[in-house]
């Protein structure tokens, strides 16, 4: 996986039944899926990658009762980086685990009580060169709905050097601020925005760059999952959905097509 420091470098989806969620992202989003058996670290499980050309853009475990996606940011130290988000008001639910010969990582939360992973890749880990964005089936934008985003962006803005681009007036919904990882992308590489109040807690949202919004809404409603939102054309031409899968897990999708 390639892991510039503090950029979200991998994606997981934790679900309750792998072998349908597999097949719905394979069919929406464009990916083929691959299992790897007992993943040290991950308590014996299996791993499933959700892969792009034969490279890896994410992952899925079964976690029985919970379903949602979860995003992990690359840092150079796992463990001290953990006491930092813990300083700055964050918590850790998980504590730093090894997966051997791979990466480290620790499962957190925000301030705000947004899930956060954090990774260390591991010296011998090979980072091979993946698609990006817009490309069909890489990550095009990540969203963060939270109860403060002035004190949200704060947090990553220290913890991860995280920049604002603009904000944009939502009226009665409040400001949207863009924002910038670092790669100085001028259409940014997220949001951050009051959560909706259909949104019980603070969290994370992914967008998925697929070939058409519309084509692919065909694909999400056929193979049972549900469209929350949209189609909705938003600045800069794009057309997305906001939508939730069969077993209940919330994602999103982008194209440069309607």
């Amino acid at each position: 996986m390639s892991t510039p420091t503090g950029k979200f470098s991998w994606y997981e989806l934790m679900t309750n039944d792998t072998q349908a969620a597999g097949k719905f992202y394979s069919d929406v989003v464009g990916w083929t899926t691959q299992e790897m058996p007992g993943t040290p670290g991950m308590g014996g499980s299996t791993y499933t990658t959700f892969n792009l050309g034969g490279l890896g853009m994410a992952g899925m475990l079964n976690i029985p009762g919970h379903v949602s996606w979860v995003g992990y940011i690359a840092v150079d130290d796992v463990d001290a980086h953990v006491e930092k988000v813990v300083e700055a008001g964050g918590k850790l639910l998980r504590p730093a685990t090894d997966i051997p010969d791979m990466l480290r990582f620790a499962v957190m939360s925000d301030p705000q009580g947004a899930a956060i992973c954090l990774l260390t890749p591991h010296p011998a880990m090979p980072s091979p060169k993946r698609p990006t964005s817009p490309t069909p089936g890489t990550i095009g934008w990540h969203e963060l709905y939270t109860t403060d985003v002035e004190a949200g962006f704060g947090f990553y803005n220290k913890l991860f050097g995280w920049t604002k681009l603009t904000d944009m007036d939502m009226g009665p919904m409040g400001v949207y601020r863009i924002f910038d990882q670092g790669d100085h992308n001028e259409m940014g590489d997220g949001g951050m925005m009051t959560k909706p109040p259909h949104i019980p807690v603070a969290c994370w949202n992914f967008y998925f760059n697929v070939d058409s919004i519309k084509a692919a809404i065909e694909r999400v409603n056929a193979g049972g999952g549900k469209v929350l939102n949209g189609p909705m054309q938003v600045p800069g031409g794009s057309w997305i959905i906001n939508a939730q899968d069969p077993q209940g897990a919330m994602f999103s999708l982008v194209s440069s097509k309607e």
